[in-house]
């Protein structure tokens, strides 16, 4: 898989006229070569992916993390570099450097540092953006990565099931969170011993909860506290950060009542489910994305509530990837896509959101997170 992306990478490369593209967003890196390294930048330490479009692939990466980069990173060569030796990370870069004449980067997720280094190498002549391309190779997933994104779905599902049986009258919020991270990492673990063979791919979910119950309810990427939820309060979940099976992401939302629901926030959520069902019915290939969020949102604004945020984004090794169902984003989608698609209306003192991903299919769509949105359901 990740050898048929770097050969992709190279064909690529070579019709844009492109000699070398140096890769150091960590999402990319692992796409390309199935190296991961969770400390990378945060602890200054940078891995950059250096590939050619005539030659061999090089990982330039830390010495600490060689023994974990040579048992799972699919490259030609690895240059590992230690604090304080030699050159460190830059040594191998103005040879790459002088030898390639049109160089690309991706600048909006490349390290200043190593950006500077660069600059400093070709006396800030500027360099190709090879984002697009990239974009592009990984909005239509592989099979092997609408596996993940199924048993991404399936995580989920365990995850919001457990969520939902932790809430109640007297609760912390914590304890919440603590059920879903348990229920998700059991729910991970049986599906990697059942399908896959990689064992040093962890189970665990590692994101905070998010969610919010009362007063908070309007507080959209609140997490887990010590508040303690009382009767009648609504109660947001959201794993969107926390639906990472396998270094697959998706979205998936719900809001919940204890014991009974407001009138008023029932009306709210019932335009939110409206808002998402129309998306879904705007939902399949051929059709724009920005077109997408216009059906939800005319749902959301004949409401009478405020303009909205996007409906949705596309998933997959990453939070965030191509497209976004927005305003301005005229990408075609195409199937392949994994999409996640909310359904929200936000007020003053209440906001309702619902969300769950799917996969494009030639038909239509195919979805696979699950968990009820009838308001009988939702109050718990």
């Amino acid at each position: 898989m990740f050898e048929t992306r770097l050969d992709e990478l190279r064909s690529q490369l070579a019709n844009a006229g492109y000699d070398l593209a140096l890769i150091t967003n960590e999402d990319a890196v692992y796409y390309f070569t199935g190296y991961y390294d969770y400390l990378h930048m945060e602890f200054g330490r940078p891995t950059i992916l250096a590939v050619p479009r005539d030659g061999k692939s090089l990982l330039i990466t830390p010495t600490i993390d060689e023994v974990m980069a040579r048992s799972s990173a699919q490259v030609d060569r690895i240059a590992a570099w230690n604090d304080g030796a030699g050159n460190e990370w830059r040594q191998e870069l103005p040879a790459l450097v002088s030898a390639n004449r049109k160089i690309a980067l991706e600048p909006n997720h490349m390290p200043p540092m190593v950006r500077a280094y660069l600059d400093e190498l070709t006396n800030a002549a500027g360099y190709c953006d090879v984002t697009p391309i990239i974009t592009d190779m990984r909005m239509i997933k592989s099979d092997e990565e609408l596996q993940l994104a199924r048993h991404a779905g399936e995580v989920a599902g365990a995850m919001m099931s457990a969520g939902r049986e932790a809430i109640g009258d007297g609760v912390p919020e914590y304890e919440v969170a603590l059920a879903t991270s348990g229920a998700g990492t059991r729910k991970a673990a049986e599906l990697l011993a059942l399908h896959y063979k990689d064992t040093d791919m962890s189970p665990n979910t590692h994101f905070l909860q998010i969610m919010a119950s009362g007063e908070n309810i309007i507080k959209t990427h609140h997490r887990a506290t010590t508040r303690i939820m009382r009767h009648g309060e609504p109660v947001f979940l959201c794993f969107c950060g926390m639906t990472n099976f396998h270094r697959f992401k998706l979205g998936f939302d719900r809001t919940f009542w204890i014991g009974e629901a407001e009138p008023e926030q029932v009306k709210i959520y019932e335009v939110a489910i409206a808002s998402q069902k129309a998306a879904l019915a705007a939902l399949k290939p051929g059709v724009t994305a920005e077109s997408v969020h216009a059906a939800y949102a005319e749902v959301i604004l004949a409401a009478g509530f405020d303009y909205p945020f996007r409906c949705g984004r596309a998933t997959g090794f990453s939070f965030l990837e191509s497209p976004q169902l927005v305003t301005g984003d005229e990408t075609i989608l195409q199937p392949g896509m994994v999409l996640a698609v909310d359904g929200s209306v936000a007020t003053d003192k209440f906001r309702a959101q619902v969300g769950d991903s799917f996969i494009l299919t030639r038909d239509g769509y195919e979805q696979i997170t699950h968990h009820s949105k009838a308001i009988e359901d939702m109050i718990i």
